[in-house]
């Protein structure tokens, strides 16, 4: 029996370029469906994804609302992993990020990239 595929999304966009901000969602979801594992880690202005209530906000012509591709991601067993130093640069804290979302550092950004089988970067 084959191991199961991981695959690592990096996410640094958010309301200033939308389009770029639901792909680490889409794709993610769509990993998850096809039975890869899947984390997305959200840096620079990615972080602002993970910011309760602020998804509602972003909309991609001709994909899915942003909030429901999150829901579904997370439904689904996927990872969201957010900088520390980039939510602290924003004054966000971690009481204000979504179920789900786990604040992280260096090194585990390069442990999970390096692990993935694959990477990809929005």
């Amino acid at each position: 029996m084959s191991e199961q595929k991981s695959i690592a999304i990096v996410g640094t966009h958010a309301g200033e370029h939308t389009e770029l901000a639901v792909m680490p969602f889409v794709i993610g979801t769509a990993a998850l469906a096809s039975d890869v594992d899947a984390t997305i880690i959200l840096q620079s202005m990615g972080v602002y994804l993970a910011q309760k209530g602020y998804a509602k906000h972003v909309h991609a012509a001709d994909f899915p609302e942003l909030e429901e591709l999150i829901e579904s991601f997370i439904e689904l067993g996927g990872k969201i992993f957010v900088c520390g130093p980039c939510i602290k640069s924003r004054n966000i804290s971690s009481d204000d990020l979504i179920e789900g979302a786990k604040v992280v550092n260096s090194p585990t950004v390069v442990a999970t990239i390096v692990d993935a089988d694959g990477t990809v970067s929005y």
